[in-house]
């Protein structure tokens, strides 16, 4: 019960601080209604502290409440893609043991390759292909939101997300030591 109610805390805390993040830092891409944000950066930190089960419940509360409070709606396809990005990431993140001994320069690479490999089937596959099937949306303009949410979001996360991890590493794990 311990771990259920801290989850369930690291969830909640989680997804408030996503949608803070998605609804005030962000900078346009040019591209109608996609956003270099701070927001998936700080999911692929919390996604790599805490694993995939909570990364892709915090990326799927925080995403669904970011569009509620800003478009009084839900755009399921994005809140779907969201969270396989942030069980796919912490799948991964698992696998590479960023926080298990010394953070490397080819834990940090991998990192990277992976969250990249995840941002490509969420915001390039999953995402476009969710708007046409679920809103009829237009295939061009789908396909070039995903591809420019994919280079958006890969770039944060390579610079924020590895900073963050970083000095989480350097902070924390060194200090237990």
């Amino acid at each position: 019960m311990k771990h259920f109610v801290k989850a369930i805390s690291i969830i909640f805390i989680g997804a408030i601080i996503f949608s803070l993040l998605a609804s005030f830092l962000t900078l346009p891409t040019g591209v109608l209604h996609t956003e270099v944000s701070l927001s998936q950066p700080w999911l692929a930190f919390i996604t790599a502290l805490f694993g995939p089960i909570i990364g892709g419940a915090v990326a799927f509360f925080g995403h669904a409440l970011t569009d509620y409070t800003t478009i009084q709606s839900f755009w399921w396809s994005w809140v779907i893609a969201n969270a396989l990005f942030g069980i796919l990431l912490g799948l991964a993140t698992q696998r590479i043991r960023l926080f298990d001994g010394v953070l490397t320069l080819r834990k940090l690479v991998l990192f990277n390759i992976w969250q990249l490999i995840a941002n490509i089937i969420a915001w390039s596959i999953i995402a476009p292909l969710g708007d046409m099937m679920i809103y009829g949306e237009n295939r061009d303009k789908v396909f070039q939101q995903g591809f420019i949410a994919t280079g958006a979001d890969f770039i944060a996360i390579a610079i924020f997300g590895s900073l963050a991890i970083w000095a989480y590493n350097r902070y924390w794990i060194n200090r237990a030591k």
